[in-house]
């Protein structure tokens, strides 16, 4: 069989009619109508219908063909002819035509698949089949299965099909495609490192890239002006829906530039990639800063395809006779909130009161909520009489309140409690309401991030990365206010609330790089130990120059409107960092350990627990996580003497006597007391002290369902 011959399926069209073809492919789905063999054929480019007539077809092929089930990859020829009026099919873009078989080969027989693959229904009218409501461990443990099914084909070929844009792109802009190393060093860049040891240099380390920071830099030092890189990326985060432990970013750099220059060049290039997917974006984006992020929607990557913007009270509350306002205002509180309009229908009082206010807001962070409703031309609602008339029209002027708007408002005396409690109510509230236009795209540029944050200990670390320029070079490394009253020319874009990425114009002198590591604690020999290199071509001119970084699984995921950013990554792993088709992580052979030096890497040094695993009672207490008390010892060891013993006795007459099902009688054990009663713990509030969180009297923990 001559392969340079086959035809794609998708290929073929209406002209075709009359013409011997050799298609090759999968059985996709079959149909048989009492000696007439219908087939889908399905390959790379899609569907074709494939006939068997006992009128055309040998009697040998027709026999080969009623033992085809699905997933067999066949080879056949025929000839391609119109479909008869009626029998056309409009799910597939064959659908006029079809191929009357003459010839059969079976490349290669299939196993009845785990799950249906076809999503094409074969006749009009038909239900369509499909592998939508398959659990997806079980399709990313079959994942070249999966790839198969057209929609995961079609959504990796669009992915191709969106770097490609980008390539084409930015070579027409002069950038280059320069790979930087994926084996190097591990440096602080806010993610914890994946690690790969040395095999020729014992208990020593590499580290996967968390981006290829450092490089690009030194290629702008290097002269080579402009750069980009499809780069692999690996970060070993907490794990969350929507993320990767290793993914694809688009990296760029550029020299002699500033903010400006990023600007226009992602926009042009983000409008480029979306109209791949069909979808216009307006340009210039729009630009809020960080701030006024915060300030506005309680979020640094805020969406903004809907309203509900926050509104500050603060001021109409400054004499106020409503006690819990004034106590938080006397502590330098805050007052927002945000205007539902037309929204009363959707929201009773119950709703309000006993959703909102007692339960949805206090697990955002919230120690409480108030609303209020607008009705014939007055605010209603359960503390409406705790304030002034003068209070209530500030509210219905501020808010622009009319008929049938819900107003709601957080108060405490943390604003950024406020800010992160409303925001979350504002887009709980924007779901819940059908408040999101579908098919709409807000693409926005955040600027003017805090160049430092302050961490628990009373430390500094770097909101983005320390290779960020700040808004001014003449600050004391050693002030913290002033540290947090940096800003940085940093720029992250977003869109739908969704950061597809950032970057920032660069540090290009030495001394203000050195006084960003100062200000994050850094010594000057762990400055030399980490980051010498880096700083030793500072030495050499360093151009300015900037850059960003865009996250292409999920920019792809976004243009293509997928549940999750899995459905167009070809092998990704699942929510548990892991690889469902391979079986990573997995052990490996201690042969390999020693290899590499890892089986004694901290020498004398035991791990954590280790001396705790030698003393049988303090293994038995580390091992159940239970601490015993002295008094608790001397009983316990009793026990589990007595538990050796009797092993002991058990091996010893093992083979002469029948083995008895218990060793002791049968008996009931029941608590002292006939009727249930309250731990006195848990009327103390002992009981739960320990929880991070509680409802009610009940133990809280995470949702487990995204």
């Amino acid at each position: 069989m001559l392969f340079s011959q086959r035809i794609f399926c998708g290929r073929l069209t209406p002209q075709d009619v009359g013409r011997q073809v050799l298609l090759a492919g999968w059985v996709d789905a079959f149909r048989d109508h009492g000696g007439l063999l219908f087939i889908h054929l399905r390959d790379l480019s899609g569907i074709l219908q494939i006939v068997f007539s006992p009128e055309v077809s040998p009697p040998e092929v027709c026999q080969q063909a009623a033992a085809l089930r699905a997933e067999y990859c066949i080879a056949v020829r025929g000839e391609v002819k119109n479909r008869l009026p009626g029998a056309e099919n409009p799910h597939i873009e064959t659908g006029a035509i079809e191929v009357v078989v003459t010839e059969l080969t079976v490349l290669a027989e299939s196993e009845a698949p785990p799950f249906a693959i076809s999503d094409k229904a074969m006749v009009a009218g038909a239900v369509s089949t499909g592998a939508d409501h398959v659990a997806e461990e079980l399709r990313l443990q079959y994942r070249y299965l999966d790839i198969r099914r057209p929609a995961m084909r079609d959504n990796l070929i669009a992915r191709h099909r969106i770097f490609q844009c980008v390539r084409e792109f930015l070579d027409a802009r002069g950038f280059f495609e320069i790979e930087t190393p994926v084996l190097t060093m591990s440096t602080p860049e806010g993610a914890r490192d994946y690690l790969v040891p040395s095999r020729v240099h014992p208990q020593n380390f590499y580290a996967l890239p968390q981006s290829p920071q450092l490089f690009k830099q030194l290629l702008m030092i290097g002269g080579i002006e402009r750069y980009f890189q499809m780069a692999r990326c690996f970060r070993d985060e907490d794990l969350r829906p929507n993320r990767q432990p290793e993914f694809t970013q688009l990296d760029l750099e550029a020299s002699f530039i500033d903010e400006e220059f990023i600007y226009e060049l992602i926009e042009e290039l983000t409008v480029r990639m979306f109209a791949i997917g069909g979808i216009t974006l307006p340009r210039p984006f729009p630009r809020m800063s960080h701030a006024e992020a915060i300030d506005t929607t309680g979020s640094d990557r805020p969406d903004l395809r809907f309203g509900l913007r926050f509104v500050e009270v603060t001021d109409l509350f400054s004499q106020t006779n409503y006690s819990i306002f004034r106590q938080i205002l006397q502590r330098g509180g805050c007052i927002k909130g945000i205007n539902l309009k037309g929204q009363s229908d959707q929201l009773s009082k119950n709703v309000l009161q006993n959703e909102y206010a007692k339960d949805i807001a206090p697990s955002f962070g919230a120690k409480g909520m108030t609303w209020m409703r607008a009705e014939s031309g007055k605010l209603e609602s359960n503390i409406v009489q705790f304030f002034s008339e003068a209070e209530l029209e500030g509210l219905r002027q501020r808010f622009e309140v009319t008929d049938g708007d819900v107003l709601i408002m957080v108060a405490d005396p943390s604003y950024a409690i406020v800010t992160s409690a409303l925001g979350h109510l504002r887009l709980h509230l924007a779901h819940r309401l059908g408040l999101i236009p579908a098919n709409t795209f807000h693409p926005v540029w955040i600027t003017e991030f805090p160049l430092f944050e302050a961490t628990e200990d009373g430390g500094m670390t770097s909101s983005h990365h320390p290779f960020t320029a700040p808004d001014r070079t003449d600050f004391d490394p050693k002030n913290s206010e002033e540290l947090l009253a940096l800003r940085s020319r940093s720029y992250d874009l977003v869109m739908n609330g969704e950061e597809l990425g950032g970057g920032s114009i660069r540090i290009n002198h030495r001394d203000v790089q050195r006084k960003i590591f100062a200000a994050l604690g850094l010594t000057e020999e762990e400055t030399r130990e980490k980051f010498g290199f880096f700083l030793r071509a500072f030495d050499f001119g360093a151009p300015p120059h900037g850059g960003l970084a865009l996250g292409m699984d999920r920019t792809v995921s976004m243009i293509l409107q997928t549940s999750s950013i899995r459905e167009v990554i070809a092998f990704p792993k699942n929510r548990s960092a892991a690889c469902p088709l391979t079986g990573a992580p997995s052990r490996v052979a201690r042969e390999q350990l020693a290899e590499l030096g890892l089986l004694d890497l901290g020498g004398q040094t035991g791990l954590p627990g280790a001396a705790e695993k030698e003393n049988p009672i303090d293994h038995l207490s580390w091992v159940s996580r239970i601490g015993l008390s002295a008094e608790e010892r001397p009983v316990m060891e009793a026990i589990l003497l007595q538990a050796q013993q009797l092993a002991t006795r058990v091996a010893e007459t093992a083979g002469e006597a029948e083995p008895i099902r218990t060793v002791v009688p049968a008996a009931n054990r029941m608590r002292p007391g006939t009727e249930e009663q309250r731990s006195a713990l848990a009327e103390t509030g002992q009981l739960l002290k320990s929880a991070p969180a509680i409802k009610g009297n009940y133990f809280k923990v995470a949702s487990i369902l995204e």
